[in-house]
């Protein structure tokens, strides 16, 4: 089950200089004249394909609903492909942040409307990462598909267990099996593809008590095999992806017999003390 709030802040607190998602920093004149483009061109176009797969966004948010708290932050939210089903969960607080201005400023305009929702700037690892976000009482962070483009993966996932109070989760999805890492990961910029044990030993070596581990989407598994290692693809078809999409709510049948590989891992990491 989710955590209890057990704060008494309704507001969502933040650090000062942050940015409300409704408080835009850069001027719609300003904008006109200087746009703000993506640092990464090819994660950029990847995140908008993924855009195109609502089912598949859906289930990836669902295998991680019943772990989230009331005070969520999210680490490298992007455009909101996830953020948006964590935001539906009427939280009491949501801190999205990501490194690169261009998305942050595609947050701030996505939730504008919800003034339950801060958008910040963090680059991982970060020593003062728990001092700086303590007045937002966070009870869970999350990082999906992150972990693997951080050279100190390690580093990264103790600077996450740093933000959460006693009792908080810190959950990551990342890259499964080295033996998939193929011209995918290469354009996407993954250091990295994980074993099982890796996934334990890093949340574990973060301080953090293993509260949950599993596989996820093992027919995404073969599909990028197919795409990484046989085609060489530079970009995720968009084409297999709708397909892909279209039969979701058949491999979500799976989640009930889990299979023993999968393209991701999740893991759960609870903080004690």
């Amino acid at each position: 089950m989710g955590l209890e709030n057990t704060s008494t802040e309704a507001a969502c607190a933040v650090p000062a200089g942050s940015s409300p998602a409704g408080q835009l920093l850069v001027s719609s004149h300003h904008m006109a004249h200087q746009p703000v483009t993506p640092a990464d061109s090819c994660g950029a176009e990847t995140l908008e394909i993924m855009a195109a797969a609502p089912r598949y966004n859906r289930w990836q948010f669902e295998r991680i609903a019943r772990f989230l708290g009331r005070r969520v932050l999210e680490i490298g939210a992007g455009i909101g492909n996830i953020s948006a089903h964590i935001v539906e969960g009427r939280r009491e607080c949501v801190v999205l942040t990501d490194t690169d201005e261009y998305y942050r400023e595609r947050l701030r305009r996505r939730f504008a409307q919800h003034p339950e929702v801060s958008v910040e700037n963090l680059t991982l690892p970060a020593e003062d990462a728990g001092e700086r976000f303590r007045p937002s009482a966070v009870d869970t962070v999350v990082a999906l598909n992150v972990v693997e483009h951080i050279r100190d993966d390690r580093g990264a996932v103790r600077s996450m267990a740093s933000v959460v109070k006693p009792g908080g989760r810190v959950i990551i999805l990342v890259p499964a099996l080295p033996e998939l890492y193929g011209s995918l990961d290469v354009e996407l910029g993954h250091e990295r593809r994980y074993t099982r044990a890796e996934v334990a030993d890093i949340v574990r070596g973060a301080g953090l008590s293993l509260e949950a581990l599993s596989w996820f989407n093992p027919v995404g598994a073969v599909g990028w095999w197919l795409n990484a290692r046989v085609r060489r693809a530079s970009r995720i078809p968009i084409g297999q992806l709708r397909v892909f999409d279209s039969i979701v709510p058949i491999l979500r049948v799976g989640d009930r017999v889990p299979l023993p590989f999968g393209q991701s891992l999740i893991a759960v990491g609870r903080r004690y003390g």
